[in-house]
């Protein structure tokens, strides 16, 4: 670097004009000595830093400017005409008879260079050009002086114009960089409702779409499902009305978050568009787990009492069993008694949809999970009954097996009692644009009516008449939606379809090997994760308390995962960690009730996995804090 410095200061004192460069707070930067030689300055006015002040004030004293009345006075003016950084060209005759050209330029990063070239013999010329031009008109010779002074004011303006040029040319390159790094698709429209200006990230938002659009009519690019969502917006934006709304695509399942701002320069719009498809998939997860709370904290009261009368009234009808009673009044005392424990089973099933259960997803291989589901659910059909399924998963999937195939079994369950013991019931696992990982029953049985189209996925709706409770298709709703997915009821040629959708999140079979830190108090526990966590290909370090684990963590720089029990020995929770190492990827881990209030802290925190699990679970569980982070 100082080898560069000293090239570039020996080239500028090489050329025969004298040059300067101040700063935003008129502070030398550097000069060449050609400057210090013209206006012969000491030594002290030509080193960095210098103020141009001091400068200006030294030539008055020195006469450069010939008689000064009111000194301060010149000087403040100078310093003044230079802190306004504006472009000029001059040329003034100095005390000593030498004439100069002073040109002076605006820096982008704030202060200006100034050039000062030495234009005496020029001068002379001219004069000279005139003493033997007598046959020239003096109004030829006067334009002609008038064209060469212009001429080198407009070199000077020319330069400074391509520095700017220079400069908007960067700009507008970075500009453009960003924007197409943005993960959203930026574009421009004119008042016709085409393309001006476009990131090329369309195609990445909404897949299927292209990534050229300029000069393209929106509705060409969105196609016309989309386009019809969009034009009521579209309108108003062009009227001067912003709006930021979400819509559905059809062609690609994706959920698209867009804001149209007018632009009122020329009646166009502005539009920015993000894909939140999971953003919107995590949201309904969300909402289900809180209605699920409500639920319990509504329900649980009401169960609590009602347990108590069926308690009472199996007694008393237990009772009345034991009494001599006619033989009339028998049949209505058993009626009585499974009336109670028909809504004992009911309590039951209630108790599991609001009740606590977590969504614990892990990678499941499909077309095992599948086999599997297959070999459960065949036993329970008749004879007359076959089961198809029709699988294009290859790979695995980070779902919850329990809660799907939970699902699932209920689906061909109720499939098998619509079809009446004869029949063909289908089971279709296949992704579904690339969004969804799709699960569709489909029967051959009589179909939905309308009325259970409308009303199926309602809590104790039933078309079973006594034998149902209209539980079944509810739970089906409920753990689907505490997964972020969906459910559709609908009809097909042949009978009744329920298509089950969860968010597809396609899985490794490992998660990437790391070295972990193994925060657990119990011996036996600790041994038992350590091996889970080493056959998943982790390398393991242990600790028993919280000092230990903070000490191994500040010696050991490659600890890529911090797992913790919430208990641990000493006076000190895991809970502590996440203060105590705020660089290191912390999860917990807990045997505690969910209601615990330290098991209720950590889940505000951070994701917490329960105890006891499995080691597929604590391999989603892992792969999951990976993907977040």
């Amino acid at each position: 670097m100082q080898k560069s410095v000293a090239m570039t200061r020996a080239g500028l004192n090489l050329i025969q004009q004298a040059l300067t460069i101040y700063d935003s707070d008129l502070r030398l930067v550097v000069c060449n000595r050609r400057f210090q030689e013209m206006f012969n300055l000491p030594q002290a006015l030509c080193t960095i830093g210098a103020e141009f002040e001091d400068t200006v004030r030294h030539l008055v004293m020195c006469g450069e400017y010939g008689e000064v009345d009111d000194a301060a006075g010149f000087v403040r003016i100078r310093v003044e005409q230079a802190l306004a950084f504006e472009p000029h060209y001059m040329e003034r005759t100095r005390a000593n008879g030498r004439v100069i050209s002073v040109e002076g330029a605006p820096l982008p990063q704030g202060g200006w260079v100034t050039v000062y070239t030495d234009i005496t013999q020029t001068r002379r010329q001219e004069e000279l050009l005139r003493t033997h031009s007598e046959h020239l008109s003096d109004q030829v010779l006067a334009r002609s002086e008038e064209l060469s002074a212009m001429n080198r004011k407009l070199a000077a303006t020319v330069t400074a114009l391509e520095e700017a040029k220079r400069e908007l040319t960067e700009m507008e390159a970075r500009t453009r960089l960003v924007a197409e790094m943005m993960p959203a698709h930026i574009a421009h429209l004119d008042a016709d409702g085409r393309y001006t200006y476009s990131n090329r990230r369309l195609s990445t938002v909404i897949p299927g779409r292209p990534s050229e659009i300029l000069g393209l009519h929106i509705s060409e690019t969105l196609g016309p499902e989309a386009f019809a969502t969009v034009e009521p917006y579209l309108t108003a934006a062009l009227e001067g009305q912003q709006s930021t709304f979400e819509f559905t695509d059809i062609r690609s399942s994706r959920r698209i978050r867009a804001a149209f701002n007018p632009d009122q320069s020329d009646n166009g719009v502005y539009i920015l568009s993000m894909d939140v498809t999971e953003e919107t998939q995590a949201r309904a997860a969300l909402q289900q787990t809180r209605k699920r709370e409500l639920g319990a904290q509504l329900t649980s009261g009401l169960a609590h009492d009602f347990s108590n009368l069926l308690t009472i009234i199996l007694g008393m009808q237990s009772r009345l069993q034991r009494l001599d009673l006619p033989e009339t009044a028998e049949p209505l005392v058993t009626g009585t008694v499974q009336a109670a424990r028909r809504g004992g089973a009911l309590l039951h099933r209630i108790a599991d949809m609001t009740g606590h259960r977590a969504f614990s997803p892990e990678p499941t291989c499909m077309p095992q999970f599948l086999r599997d589901l297959q070999t459960l659910v065949t036993p329970s059909l008749s004879d007359g009954l076959s089961l198809t399924v029709d699988n294009t998963f290859s790979g695995a999937l980070l779902l919850d097996p329990g809660m799907l195939q939970d699902s699932i079994l209920n689906l061909i369950l109720n499939a098998r009692d619509a079809c009446c013991g004869a029949g063909q019931i289908t089971l279709h696992a296949r992704p579904h644009m690339d969004t969804w990982a799709e699960f569709v029953v489909s029967d051959t049985g009589p179909g939905f009516s309308d009325q259970a189209l409308t009303h199926g996925l309602d809590p104790f709706f039933s078309t079973k008449g006594g034998e149902g409770m209209g539980l079944g298709l509810a739970m089906v709703y409920d753990m689907t939606k505490l997964a972020g997915g969906e459910v559709r009821l609908g009809n097909s040629d042949t009978g009744a379809r329920v298509t089950l959708r969860l968010p597809l999140r396609r899985a490794q079979t490992t998660p990437a090997p790391g070295l972990v830190l193994l925060v657990e108090d119990s011996p036996d526990l600790r041994a038992g994760v350590r091996e889970m966590l080493t056959d998943m290909g982790h390398a393991v370090v242990e600790a028993a308390s919280v000092a230990e684990a903070v000490l191994l963590a500040k010696g050991l720089p490659d600890i890529a995962l911090v797992l913790s029990d919430v208990s641990l020995e000493g006076p000190e929770t895991g809970l502590a960690l996440l203060d105590l190492l705020p660089d290191h990827r912390v999860s917990l881990m807990t045997s505690l009730p969910p209601d615990n209030p330290l098991h209720r802290e950590a889940s505000d925190r951070v994701p917490v996995l329960a105890k006891p699990f499995t080691q597929a679970q604590l391999m989603g569980f892992l792969m999951l804090q990976r993907s977040a982070a």
